[in-house]
């Protein structure tokens, strides 16, 4: 049983986002989660960021049920990009996002995918390997918490020890943040009541 069968929540659909022809991509390197998810949106460049946010709607709209993106490097940008401009009927069916290695903000790479320096409108964790430092900006800016690590990209392949802490993390976020969204809806569940 891999370490993707053994600890990720089955009410989520996960969709990765990693850049063309990458064939090792960090979830799968560090954390032994199969290469692809539930869907794929593979990002080839910025000048073709509205068909790749298409694609992306589409995988949304798609899932049988809440979304949890992974992505890695530039998709990192790209999915905190799509996420600040598309309709809020896409962006609420997303539970989280884990960000593995995002450049840093403002490297001419990600410049495609400038966007509007407001929190994610989800919960989500970055996780940065050698140069975390460079990544703070984009944390911030996201509303992100960051785990740092310099975690072994290559060489054997072997399972990440903190996986099952950092899913339980993410689905712990997920669940206040459904709790959060209940009690602001249904006056029914305010807690001073």
């Amino acid at each position: 049983m891999s370490i993707a069968t053994a600890v990720m929540p089955n009410h989520w659909s996960i969709i990765t986002i990693a850049a063309a022809g990458r064939a090792d991509p960090a979830w799968n390197t560090r954390m032994r989660w199969p290469v692809k998810g539930d869907d794929h949106v593979v990002l080839h460049d910025g000048e073709r960021r509205s068909l790749w946010a298409a694609q992306l709607d589409a995988a949304v709209m798609r899932a049988d049920r809440t979304v949890l993106l992974v992505a890695e490097g530039l998709g990192c940008h790209a999915a905190s990009w799509w996420a600040r401009l598309s309709p809020a009927s896409y962006v609420s069916r997303i539970a989280g996002a884990l960000l593995f290695d995002p450049p840093a903000e403002g490297a001419e790479e990600s410049q495609p995918f400038a966007s509007p320096a407001i929190a994610l409108p989800f919960p989500s964790l970055v996780l940065s390997g050698a140069d975390a430092a460079a990544t703070i900006p984009a944390v911030n800016g996201w509303g992100s918490r960051l785990l740092r690590g310099d975690r072994q990209r290559h060489g054997e392949l072997r399972p990440w020890r903190s996986a099952p802490r950092l899913i339980q993390r993410a689905t712990a976020r997920v669940v206040d943040r459904d709790v959060e969204r209940a009690i602001a809806v249904h006056p029914i569940f305010h807690r001073d009541r």
